[in-house]
């Protein structure tokens, strides 16, 4: 039963990085201007793929 939270947990995880990866410009408009909305965009696609390397590594560990 633990196994199976753990593996619906690190799917959410995996979700939630390949949603910032995909949506980084829509995020990005609504929190930063013009000037600062690349750097930021290109952040949030970095901290995107992390999560979801993460959440992968823990869902092929369990």
């Amino acid at each position: 039963m633990l196994n199976i939270i753990i593996k619906i947990i690190s799917l959410i995880i995996v979700l939630i990085g390949v949603i910032f990866i995909y949506d980084a410009r829509i995020i990005t408009k609504k929190f930063f201007g013009f000037g600062d909305q690349n750097e930021a965009s290109s952040g949030l696609k970095i901290l995107g793929f992390i999560i979801a390397i993460i959440g992968g590594v823990v869902l092929t560990v369990n």
